[in-house]
């Protein structure tokens, strides 16, 4: 092995370190720069090889995991878009339901209203979780999804 390919997985090592600090305290207020000081990096570099990695920014990628949440939430139904809000780590109702609607398609208090007439338990939640995953517009293509 080469010094380069050990940096590499070193570097590989880190970036999942980073992401599964943001899987976790996506609640939180994280910011690139306190992640990159974390594991020893430079907020651009951090910000480029994650990218080169998994495809998206540190920042669009906590986006989405807040976003995961904050459907699961919503679906739940005990509590308000705003409180939805501030409990997945926004700090503006306006920010978070901006967000929300770029990822789902819609805006939380239609999702959370869509949520409670669809009826509860029609789908198992592993299948829910799936089907409604946020998905940044233009970089998925769309998927059918027939149910039998």
């Amino acid at each position: 092995m080469t010094s380069s390919d050990a940096d590499r997985l070193r570097d590989l090592a880190l970036l999942r370190r980073v992401r599964d600090r943001m899987d976790r305290e996506f609640a939180q207020p994280l910011d690139v720069e306190a992640l990159a000081r974390g594991v020893h990096m430079s907020a651009g570099h951090l910000s480029r090889q994650f990218k080169a990695v998994f495809g998206e920014s540190p920042y669009s990628y906590l986006m989405t995991r807040r976003i995961e949440r904050a459907m699961t939430l919503l679906r739940r139904g005990d509590l308000s878009v705003t409180d939805t809000c501030f409990e997945v780590g926004f700090s503006s109702l306006g920010t978070f339901s901006t967000r929300f609607a770029e990822l789902v398609g819609m805006p939380p208090s239609e999702y959370a209203r869509r949520a409670r007439t669809a009826g509860a338990g029609e789908l198992p939640s592993c299948v829910t979780k799936q089907v409604t995953r946020p998905v940044r517009n233009r970089e998925a293509p769309a998927v059918d999804v027939h149910l039998a």
